[in-house]
């Protein structure tokens, strides 16, 4: 079966692309981004339904690692190795690369729904199987953006590039909303949903998308690869575990471990830097920076993910773990519902990213990215004016601001990133480009979280303790119970649970407590209501800093310049030559 796709890929590769190809290869990359990028946050919200699924209790404290880079695995490999993938797209062939994705990403589909074991080797199997399939998904991802700058000519790039850079931030969150749909039928339905999906997308890309530029043979830059994937793996991998607790701290900033994580992938990515000025050919284009729209675009999306990231994590918290509960909703029923109170935020994504593209055509990138920039600021600023129990249609409203914002910056700021390179760099260009956009929403778990603990941390314990003996729970048990770490009430509300039902039930609970109290402490409302002054506090914290990297990012937006195309064919001289005029 594969040769002979291989063999009708061959012939349709040596038939020239007609006029509707470029819809063919638009209406398949964006299904390869759409399926990719829900994977990456369809675990997130069905995260609970899974560890129930292989017996494994995610809050107790041995198992926090394996709820931790079940998330992580997948975000960290695509963060990490789509510049790599997308420079194999430039020497072996865009298409080439991007077809073994879609098998590579239906065969680990397969594995993940067929976990064999229960408890950590189900965990460890489930964790292996989405980093496979996060190889997978970044070679569609890395290559998706340079095969439609390769179909579309100028005139139409900004469109095409839209609707697909959309599809790919709308399936972040299409993936709560199906997470919380299929966990609800049972957990391996969210796996098996990736299967059909991946395995006609192989078929329909082999059968049909061809190499409409020529890839260029190449050394590979080994020293450049691995100072690159180790030195970013290290480093996000230590900024994510900065969250945990520490030494009676409740981050772990001053973890031994995690500073060595931070400085050491630090030092690798300054190694790889000088390395990279000296390869005869680099993985890593540097000399792309000197490219005036390249470099404020890639910083613009860079901060933009990282607010964006912190944005759908606090959201799901402040939903799942108060506003939810004190609207009647069971805490078991609350990633679902949350998904779906989201929805506004994804709908401002799907109307604002294909119009700005294809006005951005005509018009230009920096005028809506800019603007874009602005309103998502502003949004910020709105949410942060709301009071934790707030009115859902001003909130749904602010939610559908910032996607709007966000579509208006998305779409037009990778059609100008894209368009000022020289086609030979595209594909590497699309991968820095996934790295920056990826890389942000890694560290938004790291930047945010701990945002959140530290705000958590100067006012939880006292009003959790005394909110606990106000209740019938001895003054031991509630100092016991409020001395836990924050970042744990955290993640019970990330997983839809309720802190204090699982805090009193892990041992039992207290045998002086009567049904009543008993009852109003597991209740809808007593943690939600407890806990709301010092959420809004950490939240206060939290909007604040994504308001001033939105606002920081539109800066950036606005000092790209207007810049002049880069054309089709190779083109030789100085990058700022022919990619900027001002």
């Amino acid at each position: 079966m594969r040769r002979r796709l291989l063999a009708r890929s061959a012939r349709h590769r040596d038939t020239p692309a007609g006029p509707g190809y470029k819809w063919v290869a638009l209406s398949n990359t964006t299904l390869g981004v759409l399926i990719a990028t829900m994977d990456a946050s369809i675990v997130i919200i069905s995260l609970p339904a899974i560890f129930r699924g292989i017996g494994l209790d995610p809050l107790a404290a041995g198992n926090i690692g394996y709820l931790l880079w079940m998330i992580l695995g997948y975000l960290l490999v695509s963060a990490v190795l789509v510049v790599v993938l997308g420079r194999l797209g430039d020497m072996c062939g865009r298409v080439r690369i991007y077809n073994l994705g879609f098998l590579v990403f239906a065969c680990a589909s397969v594995a993940l729904s067929l976990d064999p074991f229960r408890a950590g080797a189900g965990a460890l199997w489930l964790i292996l199987w989405r980093i496979v399939q996060a190889f997978g998904g970044s070679m569609l991802t890395a290559n998706s953006a340079a095969i439609l700058t390769d179909a579309f000519p100028a005139r139409q790039r900004g469109t095409a590039l839209g609707i697909n850079q959309i599809t790919a931030l709308a399936g972040q969150f299409l993936g709560l909303l199906a997470g919380g749909l299929l966990a609800a039928v049972d957990w391996r339905a969210v796996f098996w949903v990736s299967v059909p999906v991946s395995v006609t997308g192989t078929v329909w890309s082999y059968l049909s998308l061809r190499e409409t530029a020529a890839g260029g043979r190449g050394r590979v830059d080994w020293l450049g690869n691995l100072t690159f994937a180790t030195g970013a793996g290290i480093l996000l991998a230590g900024i994510t575990y900065g969250i945990q607790p520490y030494g009676g701290h409740p981050t772990g900033w001053t973890n031994p471990w995690v500073l060595a994580g931070l400085f050491g992938g630090l030092f690798l990515l300054l190694v790889f830097c000088l390395a990279e000025t000296r390869a005869a050919e680099p993985m890593f284009q540097l000399s792309l920076f000197r490219v005036r729209a390249f470099a404020a675009g890639n910083l613009a999306a860079l901060l933009t993910a990282i607010a964006r990231g912190g944005l759908q994590f606090m959201l799901i918290i402040w939903l799942q773990g108060i506003w939810l509960p004190l609207h009647g909703y069971d805490f078991e029923d609350t990633p679902l519902w949350a998904g779906i109170f989201m929805l506004p935020l994804t709908l401002g994504f799907l109307i604002a990213g294909p119009v700005s593209g294809y006005l951005s055509d005509r018009f230009g990138a920096r005028l809506f990215s800019t603007a874009g920039l602005i309103v998502v600021a502003g949004s910020f600023l709105g949410l942060l004016a709301l009071p934790v129990n707030f009115a859902y249609g001003l909130f749904a409203g602010l939610l559908f601001l910032n996607g709007l914002g966000q579509g208006m910056f998305s779409a037009p700021n990778t059609s100008s990133v894209m368009g000022s390179v020289p086609a030979r760099h595209r594909g590497v260009a699309s991968g820095m480009r996934s790295t920056f956009q990826n890389s942000g929403t890694a560290l938004s778990i790291g930047v945010f979280f701990s945002l959140m603990v530290s705000g958590l941390a100067s006012s939880l314990p006292s009003t959790l303790s005394s909110g606990l003996q106000a209740h019938g729970v001895s003054a031991g048990t509630a100092h016991e119970v409020a001395s836990l770490p924050p970042v744990s009430t955290l993640f019970a509300t990330f997983l839809g649970n309720n802190p204090v039902g699982h805090l009193l039930g892990s041992g039992g609970g207290p045998d002086h407590l009567t049904t009543a109290q008993r009852a109003t402490l597991t209740g809808h409302t007593f943690f939600p209501r407890l806990v709301s002054g010092p959420f809004h506090h950490g939240l206060t914290i939290v909007f604040c800093v994504a308001a001033g990297m939105a606002l920081v990012a539109a800066l950036a937006s606005a000092l790209r310049g207007s810049h002049e195309p880069a054309g089709d064919d190779t083109v030789r001289g100085s990058y700022p030559a022919y990619a900027r005029k001002g």
